[in-house]
């Protein structure tokens, strides 16, 4: 019988106790699922374009600073810089003086822009992120149609179309990825350009 090839998943496992810690009691916003199905979820889409365990670490990890008060320093500690860098790189930034609605504009650009920028890892822990959120605006659309967008802060669905068209510019260099592509079929799904303005 031939042997299994094993690896070393203690960097992956740590994370995913750590991420479902952090997000204990919480759930996804419209939903009653677990709010760690969706870093999992990301996790997942992130080893389909590497094998490299920190930047699935990131992936599980990616929001536990924006919705669980984690530190970025907390993350370096328990998980090294590189998985802390990844982690900020996809943390959205209040704006002073403004609150979470006021801003959406200036976050939403701020991402986009900083993916554009940004190098191949940051892009598929964030591609990872954007995909699981598209599909679970999918899944979401059909059950709910358009009382959809009343989840959300932005309640504009032209919006959301322009920031995830955006989204998918800035991380076009991701395009020969099953996930990019899925992404790219997804936000034309869920906002079809040739839909009346």
């Amino acid at each position: 019988m031939k042997k299994e090839k094993t690896i070393d998943t203690g960097l992956i496992d740590r994370a995913i106790c750590f991420a479902t810690k952090a997000h204990e009691g919480i759930v996804r916003k419209g939903s009653d699922l677990p709010y760690i199905i969706h870093p999992l979820e990301a996790m997942t889409i992130v080893a389909t374009m590497t094998s490299d365990q920190e930047l699935m670490a990131a992936a599980l990890l990616h929001d536990v600073v924006e919705d669980a008060g984690i530190t970025i320093d907390e993350i370096s500690r328990e998980f090294g810089p590189r998985v802390a860098e990844l982690v900020d790189a996809e943390t959205d930034r209040e704006v002073p003086g403004l609150t979470h609605v006021e801003s959406w504009q200036q976050r939403k650009q701020a991402t986009i822009d900083r993916l554009a920028a940004a190098d191949r890892d940051t892009q598929m822990v964030a591609l990872g992120d954007k995909l699981s959120n598209m599909r679970a605006m999918v899944r979401h659309l059909r059950q709910v149609g358009d009382r959809l967008w009343q989840r959300f802060n932005e309640k504009d669905p032209a919006r959301h179309a322009w920031y995830y068209r955006q989204l998918a510019a800035s991380l076009a260099p991701l395009s020969g990825t099953d996930a990019y592509r899925e992404f790219t079929e997804l936000v034309e799904q869920v906002f079809p350009s040739d839909k009346k303005k």
